[in-house]
C-alpha cells in the first residue's frame, strides 16, 4: 500500500542524481553505463538520465508492500535495486561537474522509510523512466522518473543486458576515477630572457 509520495522537477547537472537513504555523498567509483540505475554505495543508487542538463520530472513513491507493476508502453523497462537503510530519510542529489548538490526541495516534506514488522534493514527500489525525446542532451527532453520503495531483504538487481560499448565506457570510467588526483596535474616552468634568479 502507498504510504507516501513526493512529486517535482529538478534541475539536473551533467550526470544525473543520487537516490537513497545516506547524506553521503561521492562521485560513484562505477556508473552502471547500459542501466539506468545501479549502486553508489548500499545505501544510495546513482541514476543516469537522457537529459544531460535540463529539468527533470521526478516522483517518488513509498509502499509498505510491492506495488503492483506498473503497465503501458510509456515507460522503459524498469530496473531495480536494493538500498540499505542507513538513515530513515530518503535524499537526493544531483551530480554536477565536479560537484554534488542537494536536490530535495524545500519545500517538499521529507520522505520516510516506513517501519517494518521484519525489521528490513533495506529497501527495494524500483526505478521506471520515460523521455519524450530519447536521444541524450542539454535542454528539456520531456524526462520523467518514478521511484517506487518498499522494505524488503536484500536481492539481487534487476537490469537489461547491456553491450560491449557499455562495458568499454564502464571500464573507462572506473579507470579514471582510480587514477589519483596528482597525476592529473602539470608542472610547468617560465623561462624568460633576461631575468636574474
Amino acid at each position: 500500500m502507498l504510504v507516501s509520495a513526493s512529486s517535482f522537477t529538478v534541475e539536473l547537472g551533467e550526470n544525473g542524481y543520487l537516490i537513497g537513504f545516506t547524506d553521503d555523498y561521492a562521485y560513484p567509483s562505477e556508473m552502471p553505463f547500459g542501466w539506468r540505475c545501479g549502486p553508489a554505495t548500499d545505501a544510495n543508487a546513482v541514476v543516469l538520465t537522457t537529459t544531460d542538463t535540463g529539468p527533470l520530472q521526478i516522483t517518488i513513491e513509498v509502499h509498505d508492500t510491492p506495488p503492483a507493476p506498473e503497465t503501458g508502453g510509456e515507460w522503459e523497462p524498469a530496473e531495480e535495486l536494493s538500498l540499505r537503510t542507513d538513515l530513515p530519510t530518503l535524499y537526493l542529489a544531483t551530480l554536477e561537474q565536479g560537484d554534488i548538490l542537494d536536490a530535495w526541495p524545500d519545500e517538499e516534506p521529507a520522505l520516510e522509510a516506513p517501519s517494518s514488522s521484519d525489521s528490513y534493514d533495506w529497501m527495494r527500489m524500483r526505478l521506471y523512466c520515460h523521455a519524450d525525446d530519447p536521444e541524450p542532451g542539454i535542454g528539456d527532453h520531456g524526462e520523467r522518473h518514478l521511484v517506487q520503495l518498499w522494505p524488503a531483504p536484500q536481492t539481487p538487481p534487476l537490469h537489461p543486458d547491456i553491450t560491449e560499448e557499455d562495458r568499454q565506457a564502464r571500464a573507462e570510467y572506473a579507470a579514471d576515477m582510480a587514477t589519483p588526483v596528482e597525476d592529473y596535474t602539470v608542472t610547468y616552468t617560465s623561462v624568460h630572457a633576461g631575468e636574474e634568479d
